[in-house]
């Protein structure tokens, strides 16, 4: 069933987007950005977008709705302007000049409504000597050291999943951009390009280490380091059934009532005597393996000790808090976590499943005045 508008549903309510599909951090960016309110409209391309899921399970085209069209046909670039006439924000991921050529580039669309935001998101950039060249997460945030700093000392960088560069670094600097975009649009009448690059997000992430770093206070090695897993209060630590506990008792206090509650209280005093971190690791990896990873979790709860158990995917909807806060949603039988961050007066929510391919353009031929976007008659 094709879905209309829905008023009144986040801060966002009344900002109209247009999102030309792709993968990865853009659409990822347009859902934050519908599940803020927003009005989102994805032009899908015929046969969908070549990698991804089933579009009846991508649950980043959840709160938007979806038209097709065919940007190489001779009317598919002209429906799209169409819809930027009447939009506030464009999303697009593609390489440098792809949308250029297509004739829904910047030039085209701030010609059409010149108060336009047309964000941009890419993985090196829209210029430097690799934006012409195919990448993805990993390689993004390989470049900008982030992923050297992950993992164990002695291994391979641990890649953590897409969620740095994809999303930390592109996702959510792209929607910071459009929005910070908008509010000069709608103070200036001037619209403006955002070149969102996931290498300056993922770069732009680490700047806390970066200021470490200069201090001396950050070794540019991994494992060696406060936050990054070679602190032995800092960490991940197996249980005796498999699991792991995770463990992060930084301040004096907190680690006071951790090494009373695991049993080392009286063995090592000075816990920032680096010359004996692998005794006290050796320790505590010891103290862990003696008890399952529930029944560690039944020790250190109520507590200050600033542990906690490792959940899967499948389990973390299931505990206590996030289940009293309702961080995961059910809609339309999908368990997923819900919008982000919270509004006192304008609350979110997940309003609608993943927008199906072409399945609302009769609704948004009519909600945004577009009557080009229905099928020509055939005789």
């Amino acid at each position: 069933m094709a879905k209309g508008p829905t008023p009144g549903h986040g801060p966002l309510t009344g900002v109209r987007v247009v999102e030309l599909a792709g993968i990865g951090p853009g659409p990822f960016a347009a859902m934050l950005l519908a599940d803020l309110g927003a009005d989102v409209v994805r032009v899908d391309r015929p046969g969908g977008a070549g990698l991804g899921i089933d579009p009846a399970h991508d649950l980043t085209n959840r709160n938007k709705r979806s038209v097709v069209l065919d940007l190489k046909s001779d009317e598919g670039p002209a429906r799209v302007l169409d819809l930027v006439e009447r939009a506030d924000i464009l999303v697009e991921g593609y390489r440098p000049g792809v949308a250029e050529r297509l004739g829904v580039g910047p030039d085209a669309c701030l010609a059409r409504n010149p108060k336009l935001v047309y964000g941009r998101m890419t993985g090196w950039g829209q210029d430097g000597p690799l934006a012409d060249r195919a990448g993805h997460d990993i390689a993004y945030i390989a470049l900008t050291g982030t992923l050297s700093m992950i993992g164990e000392p002695d291994e391979p960088p641990t890649v953590p999943a897409n969620l740095v560069g994809d999303y930390a670094g592109g996702s959510l600097y792209l929607v910071v951009g459009v929005l910070a975009a908008l509010q000069h649009a709608r103070a200036h009448g001037e619209g403006q390009v955002v070149d969102a690059a996931i290498v300056d997000g993922a770069a732009h992430l680490a700047t806390m280490i970066h200021g470490m770093l200069a201090a001396g206070s950050w070794q540019d090695r991994r494992g060696a380091n406060l936050l990054d897993g070679g602190c032995p209060f800092y960490g991940t630590y197996a249980t005796s059934d498999g699991g792991h506990m995770a463990v992060g008792p930084l301040e004096g206090r907190f680690y006071a009532e951790f090494a009373r509650l695991l049993g080392i209280a009286d063995a090592f005093p000075d816990r920032w005597d680096l010359a004996r971190w692998d005794e006290l690791r050796a320790a505590v990896t010891e103290r862990f393996l003696t008890r399952t990873r529930a029944e560690w979790t039944e020790v250190f709860a109520g507590t200050d000790a600033c542990v906690a158990p490792v959940l899967s995917l499948t389990e973390a909807p299931h505990h206590p808090h996030l289940a009293a806060r309702s961080t995961f949603v059910e809609h339309g039988g999908r368990t997923q976590p819900a919008p982000a961050p919270r509004f006192s007066a304008t609350p979110v929510s997940v309003r609608t499943g993943p927008a199906l391919p072409g399945a609302d353009t009769e609704a948004v031929a009519a909600d945004w005045d577009v009557p080009g976007l229905r099928p020509t008659p055939r005789d």
